[in-house]
């Protein structure tokens, strides 16, 4: 692939970019997989890639504390009961469950999972057997797995004997997963807010993966609004001190199960928080090929970082004696190292491997069998991360486009989709849908008052008169200006007493906090210009 001439090259990538996902195994594996074999990065840093990695659906990874609703969550999306669920106050779930779409529901054991060659798992038995012990895959037909597969974790314990009783690396683990996912959601209980050591290792091993985080608030309805927003601000102020990033970290507040709201008072917000909820969820089948070319830069930079830093550790070691000195002076200088790499290869600093534990995975390695400076493998990275990725980023968005939108569909998304439960539904601009009459027509008689006053000339007021009146409100221009657009149903430049009202309901649907339609609702037309040209003109006026 390296020697190949410019025209067989140019023959190639027509195929190589085909569809993304052949053009990402293709690029790693002829790329970036010969660099991370040279430099050891699968000894130091991440197994290496296999093609089920690239061709799998997004997943979710959940993760929390025990008992803060992981399990009940993943059966509120699906709204079914999955093989090898289990549900309690008291630590229930105690292995890693990939649940996953299947024709025939049932339970592949952790073992087996390793060596089918279709799933993304086969990398996972390096922690032996007493994580595949506590690993397994619940399949099962149903319509939310058909786009993503989710993973439940083991509730995160508090207290050192719980964490040394694993047997396996649990932070670890977690890390392996967080590489491969495309959603981390943290979930923590409203009701007994508490984040122990183990909860905050773990979140601190998934630090590179910041952008793939949200958390969640379960159990919300369990305290009063007033308790809410003091647990709230104690959650955000505990991430800020274990995530350590400037940026806030998106937190989804709500009940996410299917029962009645113990305190029903904070409902609206709930049903807002949840619906953003779903909404990210059902995207990441759309942003899934994008994710994963965003991973193969993350792990490109990555190699040529680690590769950088053999290399100058290579040179460093002495032919014939005082090698072991020198390599225990070299782990202790290893900071300095970074430092020298850094301006010698203008590295962010952000791209290097975390100080402490590369030292600690140094000190069982062999210096002396750590290869020298390869140009070439670097420049073929160099030359991935300049010129094939941008191409396959243009592949990305034409193939997003060619794709009808791939949403999540089934089980709690369908819930809310549509009817009068859709959230929004009957308030705002949507007031009075259901109604026969229309719904200004209740406040006309104020809104009347106001217009008599503006001196209406042949039963209308000019768009002078009128601004004058509506700036009142001290609504910005660009909203008056949509509000005025979707009012002059009949697109004459002037407002009658129908048309004024309704920009006045506007105005107050604004004021109230709900969004302006794109569109004139049909419901919101009014009266006179129902039915005829004038109302259908009004309707795709709004759309402008």
């Amino acid at each position: 692939m390296f020697s190949l001439s410019t025209d067989s090259k140019r023959k190639k990538e027509p195929e190589l970019l085909q569809n993304v996902s052949d053009g990402l195994k293709r690029l790693y594996r002829t790329k970036l997989l010969p660099l991370e074999e040279a430099y050891r990065f699968h000894d130091f840093h991440s197994p290496a890639l296999e093609d089920a990695d690239f061709d799998n659906k997004p997943m979710v990874l959940l993760v929390g504390q025990y008992s803060t609703g992981k399990t009940t969550f993943i059966r509120h999306l699906m709204e079914q009961d999955f093989p090898g669920m289990r549900i309690g106050p008291e630590p229930t779930t105690d292995s890693f469950i990939a649940v996953m779409h299947g024709e025939q529901e049932g339970v592949v054991p952790g073992n087996a999972l390793v060596v089918d060659p279709k799933k993304p798992f086969r990398k996972l038995n390096a922690f032996g057997n007493a994580f595949l012990n506590r690993f397994m895959c619940a399949q099962l037909p149903n319509p939310v797995l058909e786009s993503i597969s989710i993973i439940d974790t083991p509730g995160i314990l508090s207290g050192e004997k719980q964490r040394l009783s694993r047997g396996y690396d649990f932070a670890a683990v977690l890390e392996w997963f967080a590489e491969r996912v495309d959603r981390i959601i943290l979930l923590f209980d409203a009701h007994k807010l508490d984040i122990s050591d183990e909860f905050s290792e773990v979140i601190r091993a998934l630090k590179n993966h910041e952008d793939k985080i949200r958390v969640v608030l379960n159990k919300a309805d369990q305290i009063e609004t007033q308790q809410l927003m003091r647990v709230y601000g104690a959650l955000m102020w505990s991430l800020g001190k274990i995530i350590n990033t400037p940026e806030v970290v998106r937190v989804y507040i709500g009940s996410f199960w299917s029962q009645p709201l113990l305190k029903p008072d904070n409902r609206k917000l709930f049903e807002a928080e949840e619906q953003d909820l779903f909404k990210d969820i059902q995207g990441l089948p759309r942003n899934a090929a994008l994710r994963k070319l965003n991973d193969l830069i993350k792990r490109a930079r990555l190699a040529k970082v680690h590769a950088y830093i053999i290399i100058a550790l290579k040179k460093e070691m002495p032919n014939v004696f005082g090698k072991e000195n020198k390599k225990k002076e070299l782990i202790s200088n290893l900071g300095e190292i970074y430092l020298k790499i850094e301006k010698e290869h203008q590295v962010s600093p952000g791209d290097f491997p975390n100080l402490k534990k590369m030292q600690e995975l140094l000190a069982s390695q062999d210096f002396t069998r750590f290869q020298g400076s390869k140009p070439k493998l670097l420049q073929v990275v160099e030359d991935m991360l300049a010129n094939d990725i941008a191409r396959l980023m243009t592949q990305v968005r034409q193939e997003e486009a060619a794709t009808p939108s791939q949403a999540v569909k089934g089980g709690a998304f369908e819930g809310t989709a549509n009817g009068p439960f859709g959230h929004g539904y009957g308030e705002g601009a949507g007031e009075g849908i259901d109604e026969a009459e229309w719904v200004v027509g209740k406040d006309k008689p104020n809104y009347d008052e106001i217009f008599y006053t503006l001196s209406p000339v042949n039963g209308k007021v000019s768009g002078a008169s009128a601004k004058k009146e509506m700036v009142k409100s001290k609504l910005p221009n660009t909203v008056l200006g949509k509000i005025w657009k979707l009012a002059d149903v009949d697109q004459d430049g002037y407002l009658d007493d129908e048309e004024f009202a309704l920009a006045n309901h506007l105005i107050k649907v604004k004021l109230e906090g709900y969004e302006l339609p794109e569109q004139l609702p049909g419901h919101l037309v009014p009266p006179s210009k129902r039915g005829g040209a004038g109302a259908k003109g009004g309707v795709e006026m709004g759309g402008e």
